[in-house]
């Protein structure tokens, strides 16, 4: 069974392109796949096909409804900021004990592959004292982390591969997710990750790819 944590080294880099690829991947190979986003902030409820959410749905062949988003995505927050703000903004604080124990949960599935989609970077706060990296150590999964192609793209992945590894979390694979108009080629910035992170491979994600790259991690 494949089980991962989904992050990244800041918001908008590709988590969800990412994870969509992985579940169309599992999907075509026949596996059974199930994946949650279960913390998002920035959700529009009169805009669930446009959301992270519900990409995830479309991915796994689901129609978006009231019960599949709470199913995939049970703390929903309204203002497009960290989660501990989101929730201050609407007069409470992230459930982090419920979050951790829901991941742990899900990740029971007596499914091939299980996907845990989390929120913005790595060091993301969820509340006054948590972070992201909490909760990936909290799930005692493998990571796979997602990357931009941009300018400083480097030392941002070294940094977030480094506390992770302080934390003791084993990093499946570094996904690169190609946004377009980058100032340094794709390929340059690929091969220098790829000698520096080695032995963690490195796969180029270009957008609007089918995610074929990314096939190994879900077989």
């Amino acid at each position: 069974m494949r089980r991962y944590f989904i992050t990244s080294t800041g918001t908008g880099v590709g988590k969800t392109f990412t994870t969509c690829a992985l579940i169309r991947q599992a999907r075509g190979l026949g596996k059974r796949v199930v994946a949650t986003k279960p913390l998002i902030s920035g959700f529009d409820k009169t805009k669930i096909e446009e959301s992270d959410t519900g990409a995830i749905l479309a991915a796994l062949g689901e129609p978006p409804s009231d019960e599949t988003v709470a199913r995939v995505s049970p703390w929903r927050f309204s203002a497009p900021l960290a989660p501990n703000m989101a929730a201050a903004a609407e007069g409470t604080a992230v459930d982090c004990g419920g979050l951790f124990a829901h991941s742990r949960a899900f990740l029971a599935h007596h499914a091939d592959v299980a996907l845990i989609e989390g929120v913005g970077g790595v060091m993301v706060p969820l509340d006054a004292r948590t972070t992201v990296l909490d909760w990936i150590a909290a799930c005692a999964i493998p990571a796979i982390l997602v990357v931009g192609d941009y300018l400083g793209t480097i030392s941002h992945t070294l940094t977030a591969l480094e506390v992770l590894k302080m934390r003791g979390v084993p990093v499946a694979a570094v996904v690169i997710s190609a946004g377009g108009g980058a100032e340094v080629p794709f390929a340059a910035t690929r091969d220098d990750l790829a000698a520096r992170v080695a032995p963690i491979p490195v796969l180029p994600l270009p957008r609007g790819a089918t995610g074929a790259e990314l096939a190994g991690l879900v077989t």
